[in-house]
C-alpha cells in the first residue's frame, strides 16, 4: 500500500519579465505527482504555462509541519 507524504516545492513563475517566487506544499505519493499538482495549481491560479513555471527545489518534509 502507498504511504502519502507531504513535499514541499520552491521556485518561480516568470511572468511578464519579472521572477515571482513561491513556495508551496503538496501532499502526494510521489514528488512527481506533488510537481504535476503543483503545476495545475499555479496555472489555474495565475494562468501560467508550464514554461513558465521553474521548479527549483523539492524536499519531503513531515506530516505535522516543521517542529520549533
Amino acid at each position: 500500500m502507498s504511504q502519502v507524504k507531504r513535499f514541499r516545492i520552491s521556485g518561480e513563475i516568470r511572468k511578464r519579465g519579472e521572477n515571482l517566487p513561491f513556495l508551496k506544499e503538496f501532499n502526494a505519493v510521489k514528488s512527481d505527482d506533488a510537481v504535476e499538482n503543483l503545476y495545475a495549481d499555479i496555472g489555474s491560479r495565475h494562468k501560467a504555462r508550464r514554461f513558465e513555471i521553474r521548479v527549483q527545489k523539492v524536499e519531503e518534509v513531515s506530516m505535522g509541519g516543521e517542529q520549533a
